[in-house]
């Protein structure tokens, strides 16, 4: 439920309001903004009468709200989040950001390697796997605390920001100590216990839309998180499982304009995983900042060809720097 209030309504007023919905046992949470002043009600698990409080002074409206996600909906939250990633802003308004780098960490060579090419590129944010969930268990699984230092020595030599995997909650402790930015992957959407410790901290999340998940079902997810009070999180769509095997996923860029409509949390594309092929990157790359995309995530490595994971859908140094050079022209086309 949301409760409106009018522009002249007073402190008093307001603070009435949250009154009379915690005395029904629930929670209000007031919502500031330049054109109304709102109060979220949160904790209910049906249809709420609302008799006392539609009549109260300063009430203007009362909305019932029926989302499984309120706090990360346009209907709670009318205006654009911008989201700071490490000094780096992710929002409307701002220039699409490209977080860039090799899908597992491998060694200090090849990890400085890759954060040396994408800086000199553009790349704003870097990444790099340290702990990788694989579908096989025989499949490289990463070098853990060994990668995550490896990360934050490359980031640090190159003056960039960092962005990792968190798996699970025992891992938290460790990634925070390196990373700028935790990463939920798309295996862990779904993972509510690790969505709510995260929720607790006050580092920014990007998290990635499960590979059978709705948007419904992503958005809810991303409710988990700011519910607990972390409030800086950014979506990251980067292909569903369908029918089709030409490519690894099926990337969804509907979902762009969609959750621009519904949800004021920013939203980038990962176009390396959803198709998974390297040739196709690039032109999903535009395509998803045509589609209105805050960013991008790109894997590239300094020699695709001997990766020791997803090397297919990997761009190499002059690869990443051609199509940095194209994304540069198209967002000044854009209007950037």
């Amino acid at each position: 439920m949301l409760i409106v209030m009018h522009h002249s309504a007073s402190d008093q007023q307001i603070r009435a309001v949250q009154e009379a919905v915690s005395a029904l046992g629930l929670e209000a949470r007031p919502i500031p903004g330049s054109e109304r002043t709102a109060i979220g009600v949160l904790g209910n698990q049906g249809y709420v009468d609302d008799s006392s409080i539609r009549e109260l002074p300063g009430v203007r409206e009362v909305i019932h709200v029926s989302k499984p996600y309120k706090l990360v909906s346009r209907d709670f939250h009318p205006t654009s989040s911008v989201i700071d990633a490490a000094g780096v802003l992710i929002g409307d308004g701002q220039v699409p950001v490209v977080m860039a780098g090799p899908c597992s960490i491998e060694s200090e060579e090849q990890m400085v390697s890759a954060a040396r090419l994408v800086k000199a590129a553009g790349a704003r944010i870097l990444r790099g796997g340290a702990f990788k969930p694989r579908t096989g268990p025989h499949s490289f699984q990463g070098l853990g605390i060994e990668g995550l230092k490896l990360l934050r020595l490359a980031g640090d030599e190159v003056g960039l920001p960092v962005i990792t995997e968190v798996m699970r909650i025992e891992q938290l402790d460790a990634v925070c100590r390196y990373a700028d930015i935790l990463q939920i992957g798309a295996r862990n959407m779904q993972n509510f216990d690790l969505l709510k410790e995260v929720g607790k901290l006050r580092y920014p999340v990007l998290l990635k839309r499960g590979m059978s998940a709705t948007l419904e079902e992503f958005l809810a997810a991303a409710e988990y998180i700011v519910a607990e009070g972390n409030e800086r999180v950014v979506l990251c769509e980067r292909g569903i499982r369908t029918f089709e095997r030409a490519t690894r996923n099926t990337l969804d860029l509907s979902v762009v304009p969609l959750i621009r409509e519904m949800s004021h949390l920013p939203i980038i594309v990962d176009p390396s995983h959803a198709t998974g092929k390297r040739s196709l990157v690039p032109v999903m790359s535009r395509a998803a900042l045509v589609a209105g995309a805050h960013g991008l995530m790109i894997e590239v490595h300094p020699d695709p060809e001997k990766a020791l994971c997803d090397g297919a859908q990997s761009l190499n140094g002059p690869g990443f720097s051609t199509l940095m050079d194209e994304l540069r022209g198209l967002l000044t086309y854009l209007g950037y």
